[in-house]
């Protein structure tokens, strides 16, 4: 989408002034960064635009040429400079054997060249950005075959495009290995899939999918611009690394691993190259300042955990590195400024957490840290510490929530009304919507646009069909929008903005893939249906079903009752009330379709027994909602 919602409005004084204040408080004449991420040009792609095989385009890394110039009053300064950065296209020498193709996708892919072939190092989120990827890479490298893959960690971007560079067959006839780190496959699979509805509809705000793309919309995420919509696949790697010092040669390419569980991803590592001296960071240390908390949703990170694995990092490979390149941006040069930029990106976490830390047992709660602390100077001005993804504010609440959980301790707020009862009950408050709505334009007016958002939002509520409401709240976000520094929150206003003049636009871009299914294990699967059970549906319902696999002689037993959905391997007593005869493969097949009797009799599922039993399962089944409402009842 490149053209501007109809309904879309001029800066507010408020936020012109906000943005022309910041470009004196930061330092715009340091172009480090731009002469970083054209270094090294090998060429580009011309027109950008990826197409999957139906034509349908996936990717336009070209509908971003508007970033050209300097920042218009509707944009963030500093968001448009990072988003600007973000944007510059092609394949890019490292060094001498490492390439890598930014601008194609939310990630970057690299690719290491060995012996005989090409490793690839996290080959993107669709098949066909990665496929595009690579042609743009053997155009003017050569032919070479792949010959090793590598995930540094498990979310999407990260091995969505697997496909696009290599094959299942080639996989499976030991032609190249497939290497991360250890539970890769589970956490791969359990993020996208057990929460994964939710978490896709709310990624639609986050990354600005269905964004219009200009000045007045999405500039991008900070961390890239946003996500591809193509094919997402997935091949099980074949080879884990497990610990810290783990060495690899794939290819006459030797690589020293550092394991990093529970910082960007629950399974993650960095990857060193001592013949070239060069280190990947995975997603560990980029030029933003990273999530803690995702704001689609996610476990909390451990900031604690993070800043002390940058500082192995240091002590591993700080000495020789002379380059340091990670899974999205672009890379940093010489030792001094290696050494320099992970000491930064080692103190900024370090910072956050301890500092949280201090004030909680102070007595603040995690909206009051959020609201005053701030960064110390050197990492406030240091442009790849700043909050483009990940923000101070958000970041700070999910310290306090890892630590403390929801409840900040004051009883007032431990058995609060939901959205729309508080809605009601405020509306009565300001004597009825229409005065609420009065109040919340004041507030617009005078540049207060966090109350405002704050009013209009429990007028929708009470009300949502309550038309001045809607609209003015549409606007505030709007201004919200164009003064975030944050791609994300600049995004997901906009988002609230346009779903509320124009309608929900749903989940455009699905994780929860075919390939992504398919990696479930049973007990996985089985862990995906009880997630779907509608208990109070099922207070009343008692059955028993065995499943087994003939591949692997696994003989499982289901459970519903109280509403509940339970598993066992072990031997049980007494009759199952149905069975269902399969292997692994097929089983697998239930995660897309559920029990229904068509997609077990699609799948080759013999049924024995009451088959009645599998229906009454089925009926009991409540599928998620891809398009709920977010910012109506």
């Amino acid at each position: 989408m490149t053209a501007m919602s109809p309904e879309s409005k001029p800066v507010s004084p408020t936020v012109a002034r906000q943005n022309q204040a910041l470009l004196a408080g930061l330092p715009f004449s340091d172009t480090q960064d731009f002469e970083d991420a054209t270094r090294g040009l090998l060429g580009k792609r011309v027109p950008n635009a990826i197409k999957n095989a139906d034509g349908t385009v996936v990717w336009d890394n070209d509908t971003y040429d508007f970033l050209n110039g300097d920042a218009p009053d509707t944009a963030n300064p500093s968001l448009w400079r990072q988003s600007a950065l973000n944007a510059i296209q092609g394949l890019f020498e490292v060094v001498p054997g490492i390439y890598q193709v930014r601008g194609f996708d939310l990630s970057n892919v690299t690719f290491i060249e060995g012996e005989t072939g090409v490793l690839v190092l996290d080959p993107l989120v669709t098949q066909e950005t990665a496929a595009a990827a690579l042609a743009l890479y053997r155009e003017h490298r050569g032919e070479r075959p792949v010959t090793g893959v590598l995930y540094t960690h498990p979310h999407v971007d990260h091995f969505g495009g697997v496909r696009g560079v290599t094959t299942q067959e080639d996989v499976d006839a030991g032609r190249l290995p497939v290497i991360a780190p250890a539970h890769f496959t589970e956490h791969a699979v359990s993020e996208n899939v057990y929460a994964g509805t939710a978490m896709s509809r709310r990624s639609a705000y986050m990354f600005g999918a269905a964004l219009a793309r200009g000045p007045r919309g999405a500039l991008g995420t900070g961390l890239a611009q946003t996500v591809a919509t193509g094919d997402i696949t997935l091949i099980a790697p074949t080879l884990e690394i497990t610990e810290t010092g783990q060495s690899e040669t794939v290819d006459g390419v030797r690589m020293v691993f550092q394991m990093a569980p529970g910082t960007e991803a629950p399974a993650e590592f960095l990857v060193y190259f001592p013949d070239r001296k060069a280190l990947c960071a995975a997603e560990d240390a980029t030029h933003t300042l990273h999530n803690l908390l995702t704001l689609r949703g996610a476990l909390v990170r451990d900031p604690h955990a993070w800043s002390n694995y940058l500082t192995e990092t240091l002590d591993l490979f700080g000495a020789e590195a002379e380059v340091v390149f990670a899974s999205h941006h672009w890379p940093t040069w010489g030792n001094a400024r290696v050494v320099t930029f992970l000491s930064e990106q080692r103190d900024l976490y370090a910072y956050l957490h301890d500092q949280c830390l201090r004030l909680i047992n102070k007595g603040w709660t995690g909206i009051e840290i959020a609201e005053e602390l701030t960064l110390p100077p050197v990492l406030e001005h240091a442009w790849h510490a700043r909050g483009y993804y990940g923000s101070v504010s958000h970041n700070l609440k999910a310290i306090y929530q890892r630590y403390m959980g929801w409840y900040d301790g004051n009883p007032a707020h431990l058995w609060q009304h939901p959205p729309v009862e508080q809605g009601k009950r405020y509306v009565h408050l300001g004597g009825g919507a229409d005065a609420v709505v009065d109040k919340a334009r004041a507030a617009f007016e005078e540049g207060d646009f966090r109350w405002s958002a704050e009013l209009l939002s429990h007028v929708v509520f009470a009300q949502a069909d309550h038309a001045r409401a809607r609209e003015l709240l549409a606007d505030t976000f709007e201004q919200l929008g164009y003064g975030a520094e944050n791609g994300v929150w600049r995004n997901i206003y906009l988002s609230g903005a346009t779903e509320l003049r124009e309608g929900t636009f749903g989940t455009p871009t699905v994780t929860a893939s075919a390939d992504v299914l398919s990696a479930l294990t049973p007990e996985m699967l089985f862990d995906a249906v009880a997630i779907q059970i509608n208990g109070p549906r099922a207070w009343e319902e008692k059955l028993a079903i065995d499943v087994v696999l003939t591949d692997t002689r696994r003989r499982y037993r289901l459970r519903l009752a109280n509403g509940a959905l339970t598993y066992s391997a072990a031997p049980q007593s007494g009759d199952a009330d149905a069975t269902l005869t399969t292997t692994t493969r097929a089983l697998q097949a239930l995660a897309a379709g559920g029990f229904a009797a068509e997609a077990l009799a699609e799948a080759g599922i013999e049924v024995t027994g009451d088959a009645s039993a599998v229906s009454r399962l089925t009926r009991v089944l409540d599928p998620g909602d891809p398009d709920f409402s977010i910012v109506t009842p």
